[in-house]
């Protein structure tokens, strides 16, 4: 059973001002993020604005952030896309530099039935060695993968898991309920992790650890220790920055943020652009109730 940790950072990719990848500034974000909570880093998946990146930027990327954590934390490659033979390559590729694991992403746009999935992903497991972990996203892909299709898939050796961010706690207990003890099962959305981790869930694979990595952290104890009050009222103190930062598509709240507090991560690329200032004042409000756990560079 692969240990990737309980608390996984969807890692946004730094980008400097002509628009190419700030490979030591992602180094350095790797960096503060095992420093303030993270267990693993999810690098190359849509917080990272891997559309807009090509396969040779997402290789340098996997293979600098690894080099630079070692073994402090586990770094998993989002490799796939709706290309079934690209998705093999980048994958194979990913596994020659040194990654822990594999992100496999429900592909978006081209919306195949479940046996597609259920196939698409036995190939991407079955030509690596690398343990996977399922990403089911219907905000993303319009296409909900089913607990049934992802309960056949967990019977794959090396498909060790799902971040769920379908919203449905209902399927969700079902896949937590159905599948063997190895099968982990992360929350993919910050808002919902107290709920599933409630429900017998593993973790999170969050966004707002790049800010409140630690807290995050805390409040997932207090569940582990069984203290169930304590750990709601983190949940609630921290839902309103949860809430703020899905405001307009991810992660453009989130880089404003790390700008902001003074981490710099640079712009975005096209077709995402900074928020209006309306909602950068309403970022900036709530995030004034907040301590930083990132390590901020004097």
């Amino acid at each position: 059973m692969a240990a990737f940790g309980r608390l996984l950072t969807a890692m946004i990719t730094p980008f400097d001002e002509d628009g190419g990848i700030d490979y030591p500034q992602a180094r350095k974000l790797a960096k503060g993020l095992t420093e303030s909570g993270t267990d693993g880093l999810v690098i190359g998946g849509t917080t990272g604005e891997s559309p807009s990146m090509s396969d040779d930027e997402k290789i340098r990327l996997f293979a600098e952030v690894k080099e630079e954590v070692g073994n402090s934390a586990s770094v998993i490659a989002g490799t796939t896309d709706n290309n079934h033979a690209k998705s093999i390559e980048l994958s194979q590729e990913a596994e020659k530099v040194g990654v822990d694991g594999l992100l496999l992403t429900v592909p978006a746009y081209n919306k195949p039935p479940q046996e597609g999935l259920y196939q698409h992903f036995k190939a991407i497991a079955e030509s690596t060695e690398l343990p996977c972990v399922l990403y089911n996203v219907t905000s993303r892909t319009s296409l909900n993968m089913t607990d049934e299709t992802t309960l056949r898939l967990s019977k794959i050796d090396n498909i060790v898991g799902i971040k769920e961010a379908g919203s449905d706690l209902n399927q969700i207990t079902r896949i937590i309920d159905g599948a063997g003890d190895d099968f982990r099962v992360w929350s993919g959305n910050d808002d919902e992790t107290f709920s599933i981790m409630a429900t017998g869930g593993y973790g999170v694979v969050s966004v707002l650890s790049h800010l409140v990595g630690n807290q995050i952290k805390q409040m997932m104890g207090y569940l582990l220790e069984g203290d169930v009050e304590k750990a709601a009222a983190e949940h609630r103190r921290l839902l309103p920055l949860f809430k703020v930062m899905f405001t307009v598509s991810n992660p453009i709240p989130l880089k404003y943020s790390l700008n902001h507090v003074g981490f710099n991560v640079g712009p975005m690329r096209l077709p995402l652009v900074p928020p209006d200032e309306k909602s950068a004042e309403n970022i900036r409000n709530v995030l004034s109730n907040y301590e930083i756990d990132l390590p901020i560079p004097a």
